[in-house]
């Protein structure tokens, strides 16, 4: 009957060790993007010391490399379809290894910058081009849950090794250490993926929008720098002008995208209000989770004077928090609605928010750690449950492309929460530190004081030991307020989600069985023709 025909769709071929071996080699640029997200803010205090960045320069050494992975991770997918995936993957890791060694040895802070730009780049090209080989390597629907899943629990592990590793590092190394580490790694895959992994691409991918791809990253950028200027200087026009920019710029490219017949963003998907409500929560959900990490790790090395290792083991109870709430929101979403499970994540997210809002610079770790476990557990929850909306609410033939796309909106939420919270803690730190200095402080010591709580540290280390002491007491009770200025911030704006999303989801649906394996069967940040031509 040809009505049976499509039931088995094709005999699958079942993977083997060649293939399960060539998932390992894939894991290796998974972790270390992963871990280059959350290791370098341990090594901030030792780079600020070296290298004197002012504290817009700090920020950029830490946004540049989120923003620009976010801003090529669709761009470098639709790449991978046309030049090869596995070819697109191997000059990633020579992007990505070549950028390491440039970043260890840098001198100052405009070449950290720029090679954390070079990282972005490489890491731009590495996520996508894991899942596309993933999706080619694995042809049984089983077989390819299992090693999603499996890619999801390294990006997972990194998250969570990052602090350690930086913390065992920076214990026995210098701060470059944290970027040297990525060398063997990327040799090691440089000499394994040629024999393990297949190369694949596209029959009939389309044609590549190089325009549309510079038009994301141009409308960033400038936004960015803008609010980081605005929120240090005050307002004046360049900086204003500058955002302005890139909120036009960034007009035109979701204009751009509505004429084009294959878009690098799919802008009809959000007129559905689920949709929408979805990729919005979860964007502001990372938003705070990584804005808030800025914060803690200087909390706990340059406030509380814990060593980085030591830093690095506080972070742990909220990464196990993390874990514990991503298995188990999907069983609350089983008896409870989703957008319910969403809206309950927001508000204990914010209730831990509220926790970190009572920091002050001599409240001790158990406050810190307190909150950051609850703040985690009720992000973690909404991530969960907003990725499984976005998949249900989405047409199913492109149930591939828009993971992509969630993947890269929240990519964007990082970066943002460290932009925007960040230059709001920047602003209190400066203001309060500029009123409350000890008095007979020279001009210049005042400016280096105020400038970052890493410059104020060293100042005090050359002055009279009261006056110093005076000095960081200070530089860190105005950290303080600052961070719980931006606990504030982040606890009203979850809040204010949490009323949104509970209005707007009120009917949505989880994902169903077909949609979830559509889902998992294409990989993140390639577009729905490209994955099917590449079978």
């Amino acid at each position: 009957m040809s009505n049976a025909d499509p039931a088995p769709i094709r005999p699958a071929t079942r993977a083997g060790r060649k293939q399960w071996t060539g998932l390992a080699v894939l894991i290796l640029p998974v972790l270390l993007v992963s871990l280059d997200m959350q290791v370098l803010s341990y090594a901030l205090p030792f780079i600020s010391g070296e290298l004197r960045p002012s504290s817009a320069q700090l920020l950029w050494i830490v946004n540049i490399y989120p923003f620009v992975l976010a801003g090529l991770l669709l761009t470098m997918g639709s790449l991978g379809d046309r030049i090869g995936r596995r070819r697109l993957l191997m000059l990633g890791a020579v992007v990505f290894g070549a950028a390491s060694l440039l970043a260890c040895s840098a001198t100052g802070p405009a070449m950290l910058i720029a090679t954390r730009a070079l990282l972005g780049l490489g890491g731009a090209t590495l996520m996508p081009s894991t899942l596309s080989l993933i999706r080619n390597m694995f042809s049984d629907d089983g077989q390819r849950r299992i090693a999603i899943a499996v890619w999801t629990g390294a990006f997972a592990a990194g998250a969570i090794l990052g602090p350690l590793l930086g913390g065992v590092l920076l214990e026995h190394f210098w701060w470059g250490s944290v970027f040297l580490v990525n060398l063997p790694v990327m040799a090691l895959l440089l000499v394994l993926a040629p024999p393990l992994l297949p190369e694949s691409r596209a029959e009939k991918p389309g044609r590549f929008d190089l325009f549309s791809a510079a038009l994301s990253l141009a409308a960033v950028l400038p936004a960015v720098y803008g609010i980081q200027r605005i929120a240090e200087d005050g307002l004046s026009a360049l900086p204003l002008a500058l955002f302005l920019a890139g909120l036009v710029i960034a007009w035109y490219f979701l204009r751009r995208q509505r004429g084009l017949a294959e878009p690098l963003l799919d802008v009809r998907l959000f007129r559905d209000r689920v949709f929408s409500a979805a990729v919005a929560t979860s964007v502001l959900a990372i938003f705070s989770l990584v804005g808030s990490g800025l914060f803690t790790s200087q909390y706990l090395q340059m406030v509380l004077g814990f060593g980085p290792l030591e830093a690095g083991l506080w972070a742990l109870p909220a990464a196990g928090a993390a874990l514990v709430s991503s298995a188990t929101a999907p069983l609350l979403a089983r008896f409870v609605r989703p957008g319910a499970v969403v809206t309950g994540g927001l508000v204990v997210a914010a209730a831990g928010y509220g926790v970190l809002s009572q920091l002050h610079a001599d409240s001790g770790v158990g406050v810190l750690a307190t909150g950051t476990v609850v703040m985690a557990a009720g992000i973690t929850a909404v991530m969960t449950t907003t990725s499984d909306l976005v998949i249900a609410a989405a047409p199913a033939d492109r149930a591939g492309s828009v993971s992509g796309l969630s993947q890269t909106a929240t990519e964007f939420g990082g970066a943002f929460g460290i932009a925007i919270l960040g230059s709001i803690g920047t602003a209190v730190y400066r203001y309060d530190v500029a009123h409350q200095v000890p008095s007979g402080l020279s001009h210049a010591a005042v400016g280096a004081a105020k400038d970052t709580l890493g410059g104020a540290l060293e100042t005090a280390r050359q002055l009279p030991p009261r006056t110093g002491a005076e000095l960081l007491d200070a530089a860190r009770e105005a950290f303080a307020h600052g961070l719980r200025v931006a606990s504030w911030t982040a606890a009203g704006l979850l809040l204010a989600m949490a009323v949104t999303s509970l209005v707007l989801l009120r009917n949505a649906r989880s994902a169903t069985p077909e949609t979830v394996a559509r889902a998992a069967e294409t990989p993140a940040g390639t577009d729905s023709v490209a994955t099917t031509g590449s079978g």
